[in-house]
C-alpha cells in the first residue's frame, strides 16, 4: 500500500472494538477496528479478521464471537489487545470476563456494552476474512462515549502497517 492510499485510508475514522472468541479449546480477544453494521433487517454486523491472526480460525470454528465496544473509561482494553502482551492464545487473564447468555462467548466486564453474535456468512476479502454476524444478545454496561480511532496515537491500515496519527495534522 503506498503512502498516500494508507494516509488516506487512516483518514477513515471507525470505532474501537475488543473481539473475542471462545472456541471450546482456548480464549482469545484481539483490537478490532475494522466492524460495522451492514443491515437493518435483519440487524447484521461484520467484522473484518486478518487471515494470519489467532482469532480468524476460532472464530471459524466457533460459529460466533462477541464484540465488546471500548468506552472512553476503558482505553486500557486497547493498549492491551493491540500490545505484544496480547499477542498469544489464550489471553482474556488481564480482564475480568463472563460467559455472554446464549453463545457463551467471553465479555470484557469493563467494556460499555458487549454483543454475542452468531455468524452467518463469511467472504475472503484480500488478507482478510469479512465475518457477517447476527446479534443474539448484549449487555449494555456505561453511558460512556465510545473510544474511536481520532482518540488513539495510531491507526492501523492491514499487515504490520500503522501510521501515526499527526495531531498537527489535525488528524
Amino acid at each position: 500500500m503506498d503512502g498516500d492510499i494508507a494516509r488516506a485510508m487512516a483518514a477513515l475514522t471507525t470505532g474501537i472494538y475488543v473481539l473475542t472468541v471462545d472456541d471450546g479449546e482456548r480464549r482469545h480477544g484481539m483490537s478490532s477496528s475494522w466492524v460495522t453494521q451492514v443491515s437493518g433487517e435483519p440487524p447484521l454486523v461484520m467484522a473484518a479478521i486478518d487471515r494470519g491472526h489467532f482469532s480468524n480460525p476460532m472464530v471459524t470454528r466457533a460459529k460466533a464471537f462477541a464484540l465488546n465496544v471500548v468506552g472512553t473509561a476503558g482505553k486500557q482494553l486497547e493498549d492491551y489487545f493491540y500490545s505484544s502482551r496480547a499477542k498469544r492464545a489464550d489471553n482474556l487473564d488481564a480482564f475480568e470476563c463472563e460467559p455472554s447468555p446464549k453463545l457463551k462467548m467471553p465479555w470484557l466486564k469493563i467494556a460499555m456494552v458487549s454483543i454475542e453474535a452468531r455468524v452467518v456468512d463469511h467472504k475472503i476479502a484480500g488478507d482478510h476474512t469479512l465475518f457477517i454476524a447476527e446479534p443474539v444478545s448484549v449487555r449494555i454496561g456505561s453511558g460512556e462515549r465510545p473510544l474511536t480511532s481520532l482518540d488513539l496515537d495510531y491507526v492501523y491500515v492491514g499487515g504490520k502497517r500503522v501510521i501515526e496519527r499527526d495531531r498537527t495534522a489535525g488528524w
